[in-house]
């Protein structure tokens, strides 16, 4: 099966120095799949020019004459810049000349324009966000990390068919364990719509392990972690915090003085092994699952080694079948009717 995916190749800090870069090394170790950049012709040709590599005969150029800014307002992106390099990707998955669309743009806009263009899964009121943290067991996929900033209970259980499934298809886990954030491990923790999300899930035949807390993200006791998208934004952001003040603590004390510059030298084997363990561009990459097609939204900031990774799970996800997975789930998981909970989406920027 080839896989033709369609990137944003002026989204991000960086666009197409980075975009298609990573899109070539992609290729150089994907031999079944292709790739369409978008955007301005001229850049991401001077960009082709500086890789010399056999698999620049699987790429092909859309042009697109419009950006979208990384702090432009959603809805001015979906109104107003019908030609820009990221609504053209998403036309194009829309189209089927693409089975997935990659792009490290303004994550509020490709949300808005992701869900207009080609909207969401039968009985999923709402897309959300899913990405994979590192735990001391593997990974576990968490979500929403942003994308709703208040849930119904119904959403939550919606968000955890879809985690499920993902997990199922991508990792081969057949039933994955489910867990609900909450403030504890007890039925009475928590506000009313978790309590109501925690009684659906146990009713739902999905493998729901039961509340998690904030400690357990990172203990692997779960493949996946739902919560609603305040919640997950807050809780991978600091952990995001956490990593870089960790890496800054190790530094300084490393090179505090002579006699620790040395010891350095003698434990770079181990601290190479420890960066490359937790270094976030390895789990770059998250799904904006619940929509009809396969979208990925990688950093604004990445690297090209960052978002060959996000490269990497679009391939996995089409390749795998994920869209059927969570059809096929959502099928088999009766989901009552919707509460009366306000759902507002977050105007995130750049999450």
């Amino acid at each position: 099966m080839q896989v033709t995916i369609a990137v944003d190749a002026m989204g991000g800090d960086h666009g197409p120095p980075v975009t298609v870069a990573a899109s070539l090394r992609f290729l150089d170790e994907t031999p079944d799949a292709r790739i369409v950049l978008v955007g301005n012709e001229d850049a991401i040709r001077k960009a082709l020019a500086a890789t010399h590599t056999a698999a620049a005969e699987r790429v092909s150029v859309r042009p697109a004459t419009e950006i979208v800014a990384m702090h432009e307002p959603p809805a001015d992106a979906l109104r107003r810049k019908k030609d820009s390099s990221m609504r053209v990707a998403i036309n194009l998955v829309k189209d089927g000349a693409a089975q997935a669309c990659v792009s490290a743009g303004n994550t509020g806009a490709l949300m808005a324009i992701s869900r207009f263009v080609l909207k969401t899964l039968p009985g999923i009121d709402r897309p959300a966000i899913a990405s994979q943290l590192p735990t001391r067991k593997g990974v576990t996929t968490a979500l929403d990390l942003g994308a709703n900033v208040n849930c119904t209970p119904e959403q939550l259980l919606q968000f955890a068919v879809m985690g499920s499934a993902l997990v199922a298809a991508v990792e081969g886990v057949e039933r994955p364990r489910v867990g609900l954030l909450n403030i504890g491990e007890e039925d009475i923790k928590g506000n009313e719509v978790v309590k109501r999300a925690a009684e659906l899930l146990k009713v739902s035949g999905l493998n729901f392990y039961g509340n998690v807390e904030g400690t357990d993200i990172y203990k692997g006791t779960t493949d996946v972690i739902v919560c609603d998208g305040f919640v997950g934004n807050v809780a991978l952001k600091t952990s995001e915090g956490l990593a870089l003040m960790l890496a800054d603590f190790l530094r300084e004390e490393f090179t505090r003085n002579v006699l620790r510059r040395v010891l350095a030298l003698f434990a770079l084997p181990v601290l190479n092994a420890f960066k490359r363990r937790v270094d976030p561009r390895r789990y770059n990459g998250a799904t904006l699952i619940g929509l009809k097609a396969v979208v990925i939204k990688s950093h604004g900031s990445a690297d090209a080694l960052a978002f060959r990774y996000a490269l990497k799970k679009a391939y996995a996800e089409v390749t795998h079948g994920v869209l059927a997975r969570i059809t096929q789930r959502l099928a088999a998981t009766p989901v009552p009717a919707a509460s009366a909970v306000a759902v507002t989406p977050v105007n995130f920027g750049d999450a």
